[in-house]
C-alpha cells in the first residue's frame, strides 16, 4: 500500500515541553521506531507539523535588532530542514536498508483566499502579555490570548497544489521513503509573471497532508496523534470513542480547533475525494491503527468523491495558472 502519515505535534513535543534539539530528537527517535515498521511493508510518505518551531524561530528573529525578521514562508523552510533532518536520521537509522529523503515542498494557495485577512493559526511559544504587546508593537504581529498567556495568530490558507509532486512520486517509484511537506508546506502563489513566490502564512499540516495523499493516489492517510481515537463529546462524562464512522457522521460533533478538528476535516475531505479510507490514531499503537483493528477508521458515507467544499478555488484552474504543474486525477 501507498500510506501518508501525518505526524501531529505530539510526535515533537510534549505539553509545555521547552522546544530544544535534544527533546525533540527523543520523541522523533520514538515515532521512526513505528514507522520504520509500517515502511518495511508499504510505500510511505512522512509529514510532520511545525507550527511550535516555526513560532519560536520567529521570535528569535524578531530579537536580533540589525536584521529584519524573516518572513513566514521562510522560516516555513527552515522548520522543514530542521525537522526533516531529526526525522530522516531517526528512520535511516531503523531502516538500515532503505533510502530516506526529505524534500523541501512548496505548496500553492489562493492569495484572495480570505485566511490572510483573518489569522487564526497558533504559533510559537506562549508569552506574558508585555512581550506580546512589543511584538505586536515592534513587529506588526497578532498576539491572541491562549490559557493566561499570549501567543501569535498568522494566516493559515487552503492548500492547492504541491509544486514537488512529481519529484516525490519518482522517489517512492524508486523505494525511497519521503519526508516531505512539513508544517503544511513552504505557501507559495504565482505571481503575474508565472513565477511561484512565497507568501506570510503557515499552512495547516493536516489540510496539506489531505492534499497530498489524493495527489499521490495514497491508499489510505494516516494521522498519528497522542490520543488513541477520535472521542464524541470530548471533555464530559459521556465522552466515547469513534472507532468506525463515516465523514457525515463526524460532521454531526464538534472537535477542537486547535487540536483534533483539523485532523478531522483532513480525514473527511481525503475519504470524500478519493472513496479511500483515513485513520486517526495514537502513535504508540500505528500497526494496530494501519490495520483498522484501533484507532478511529473514517471510510466513505457514499461512492462519489467530491473536491472539499471549504475552498472557493477550483482545482481544475491549476493547469492554466501553472502549466508546468500536473494536476492528477484521485482515484
Amino acid at each position: 500500500m501507498r500510506v501518508v502519515i501525518a505526524l501531529g505535534g505530539a510526535a515533537l513535543l510534549d505539553a509545555g515541553e521547552v522546544p530544544d534539539a535534544e527533546s525533540q530528537r527523543g520523541h522523533v527517535d520514538r515515532a521512526a521506531m513505528d514507522i520504520a515498521g509500517i515502511a518495511r511493508d508499504h510505500q510511505v510518505v512522512v509529514t510532520h507539523g511545525s507550527a511550535p518551531q516555526v513560532g519560536l524561530l520567529a521570535v528569535q528573529s524578531a530579537l536580533y535588532p540589525l536584521v529584519r525578521g524573516y518572513p513566514l514562508d521562510v522560516l516555513e523552510a527552515e522548520t522543514e530542514g530542521l525537522v526533516g533532518y531529526f526525522v530522516q536520521q531517526a528512520l535511516a537509522n531503523h531502516l538500515r536498508d532503505r533510502e530516506v529523503i526529505t524534500l523541501l515542498t512548496q505548496v500553492m494557495v489562493d492569495p484572495a483566499d480570505p485566511a490572510f485577512g483573518a489569522p487564526t493559526k497558533l504559533v510559537g511559544p506562549a508569552l506574558a502579555e508585555v512581550d506580546a504587546r512589543r511584538l505586536e508593537r515592534d513587529q506588526g504581529w497578532v498576539m491572541v490570548p491562549d490559557g493566561g498567556r499570549y501567543r501569535r495568530a498568522v494566516p493559515s490558507p487552503e492548500p492547492l497544489a504541491v509544486v514537488e509532486l512529481p519529484a516525490i512520486e519518482r522517489l517512492l517509484d524508486d523505494g525511497v521513503l519521503v519526508v516531505c511537506a512539513g508544517g503544511g508546506g513552504i505557501p507559495v502563489v504565482i505571481d503575474s509573471d508565472g513565477a511561484l513566490v512565497g507568501v506570510n502564512a503557515v499552512i495547516d499540516k493536516d489540510r496539506t497532508a489531505a492534499v497530498l495523499a489524493t495527489l499521490l493516489n495514497a491508499d489510505v492517510l494516516f494521522l498519528l496523534t497522542d490520543v488513541p481515537a477520535v472521542m464524541s463529546e470530548w471533555g464530559s462524562a459521556f465522552a466515547r470513542p469513534l472507532h468506525h464512522v463515516t465523514p457525515g457522521q463526524l460532521r454531526g460533533f464538534t472537535f477542537e480547533a486547535a487540536t483534533m478538528g483539523p485532523k478531522v476535516a483532513a480525514a473527511c475531505r481525503f475519504v470524500e475525494q478519493t472513496g479511500r479510507r483515513a485513520a486517526i490514531g495514537s502513535l504508540a499503537e500505528a500497526g494496530q491503527v494501519l490495520a483498522g483493528t484501533a484507532g478511529t477508521q473514517v471510510t466513505p458515507d457514499a461512492p462519489a468523491p467530491v473536491w472539499y467544499e471549504t475552498s472557493s478555488f477550483d482545482p481544475d484552474l491549476i493547469p492554466s495558472l501553472w502549466p508546468n504543474h500536473p494536476r492528477r486525477t484521485p482515484g
